[in-house]
C-alpha cells in the first residue's frame, strides 16, 4: 500500500453510500441530537429541563421529598407550598407510596394605571418505592406550614434483623 493512501484527505473516494430511509441526515446533526438526549435525560432526573427556548416555557411543580429510614419507620416529608391537604392525595399499593395532586395559584395585582392577573394550574405526582414492607393501617399523614410529613410504621417482619451466616471456605 502506497503511503499516500494513508492520508485521508488524499484518498479517492471509495465509499460505498450508506443511506437511512427518506433524506440524507448529517453525522453532525445526528450527533448534535443525541448530544441533547443525552443532556435532557440527564438534567429530567433532577427536575430541570435545560436549553428549553422561551416559546416552549410551560409551568411545572414536582415537590421536593426527603425519606428517612430508621428501626421502626420511614418518614416521608414533601415540600407543597401553597396548598391545602385537601389538593393531596396519597395511596400505597404494591411498595410504592403515591403522593398526588393539583396546585393551583393565581395572583392579581392592582395598581393607579395597570391590573394584572396570573394564573397558574400544574397537578404533579411522585412515586416513592418503600425498601420494606410497612404498616398501612397505621400510617399518619400530617400537614403543617405547607409540609406533608407520611409516617409509615415497619412490620414486625421487617423490623427483625435477619443474621446470615458465613461459610468458611
Amino acid at each position: 500500500m502506497p503511503i499516500r493512501d494513508l492520508i485521508p484527505w488524499r484518498r479517492e473516494e471509495q465509499k460505498l453510500p450508506i443511506q437511512r430511509e427518506g433524506e440524507y441526515v448529517s453525522p453532525m446533526i445526528t450527533f448534535q441530537q443525541e448530544m441533547n438526549r443525552l443532556f435532557d435525560e440527564f438534567f429530567r432526573g433532577w427536575g430541570l429541563t435545560p436549553w428549553r427556548g422561551l416559546g416552549e416555557m410551560e409551568w411545572t411543580f414536582s415537590p421536593q421529598v426527603d425519606v428517612v429510614e430508621d428501626d421502626k419507620e420511614i418518614r416521608v416529608s414533601a415540600e407543597l407550598p401553597g396548598m391545602d391537604a385537601d389538593d393531596v392525595d396519597i395511596s400505597i399499593a404494591q411498595g410504592l407510596l403515591t403522593i398526588s395532586g393539583e396546585k393551583r395559584e393565581e395572583k392579581e395585582d392592582r395598581g393607579k394605571n395597570y391590573y394584572r392577573m396570573e394564573r397558574s394550574y400544574g397537578s404533579f405526582r411522585r412515586a416513592i418505592p418503600l425498601p420494606v414492607e410497612v404498616d398501612e393501617n397505621k400510617a399518619e399523614a400530617i400537614f403543617k406550614k405547607g409540609v406533608l410529613t407520611i409516617t409509615l410504621p415497619k412490620t414486625a417482619e421487617s423490623q427483625a434483623k435477619k443474621r446470615i451466616s458465613i461459610k468458611k471456605g
